[in-house]
């Protein structure tokens, strides 16, 4: 009885293992009969494979431009605009830069074009690519909040961007897309002849004013700009109104600079 209840047991582990069909009555040694493998025939190298010919540069309206291509065209057409309504049809028919592709809206400006003093924020957000005009959500409300705190309005300061399109998800914009940019913010700022210029945050500080550095070191310093000018301007960097909302500490250094924009401007009469 043992015996058989062994060899039930190892019946049972067979089946369980996978051996449930007897194909004999008899073992069988494998490595026995087994014969030796007859080698594969050796198999020619496949061909190398064809290597299809670049297909051809894309040309016409439609085809992507290169970084370098997209900045030069820029140059050419903020160039050749002789004022601010040319340069706004200029930026309409541009197609350098990717931006405008994803955009819902081109972002000019807002406030009187012969305000004395202008203000350049980096790029548009939500708000501001659905109604095509810069600084009307969250930020553009503290912002005009500061402003009437020292008796300016839309009526005595003109308000940009430098970047003119909103980046896909509030993004930072490429390199590429702001060299796409500058030369209609440079042309933009020399038409408009502002007497004061306002930089708001550490990337719009540092490409429009040519720095490297810290906006806390910077920030509340009067230093002059004088790209595609007759005569340099006094620009100030100041905190953006976002970075003024996500950290409330700095309003006391903002509200410093913005009280110097003011006397400076009661200085200029």
């Amino acid at each position: 009885m043992t015996d058989r209840r062994q060899k039930l047991a190892a019946l049972d582990w067979m089946v369980a293992m996978g051996a449930d069909e007897a194909i004999g009555e008899e073992s069988v040694d494998r490595r026995k009969s087994a014969r030796p493998a007859t080698p594969a025939p050796e198999l020619a190298p496949p061909p190398a494979p064809v290597m299809a010919s670049a297909p051809p540069r894309e040309s016409g309206p439609d085809a992507p431009l290169a970084p370098a291509q997209g900045a030069a065209d820029a140059r050419e057409a903020a160039a050749a605009a002789t004022d601010l309504e040319s340069l706004r049809a200029a930026l309409e028919k541009f197609e350098g830069c990717a931006l405008k592709q994803t955009a819902t809206n081109m972002v000019f400006a807002r406030g009187n074009p012969n305000a004395p003093v202008m203000f350049i924020g980096e790029k548009p957000g939500a708000e501001e690519d659905r109604e095509g005009l810069p600084f009307v959500g969250a930020d553009g409300k503290l912002l005009d909040r500061i402003l009437s705190f020292i008796g300016l309005d839309d009526q005595s300061v003109y308000i940009t961007n430098m970047i003119f399109w909103r980046p896909p998800g509030n993004r930072s914009p490429t390199d590429a897309e702001t060299a796409a940019c500058l030369p209609f913010l440079r042309r933009h700022i020399a038409l408009a002849r502002p007497r004061l210029l306002v930089t708001l945050g550490r990337s719009t500080t540092n490409t429009v004013l040519g720095l490297n550095s810290n906006l806390n070191k910077t920030r509340g310093r009067w230093i002059e700009y004088g790209e595609g000018l007759e005569a340099p301007i006094p620009a100030m960097p100041c905190f953006h109104p976002d970075y003024l909302r996500s950290y409330p500490a700095q309003k006391r250094e903002a509200w410093m600079d913005f009280l110097s924009l003011r006397e400076k401007l009661d200085e200029l009469g």
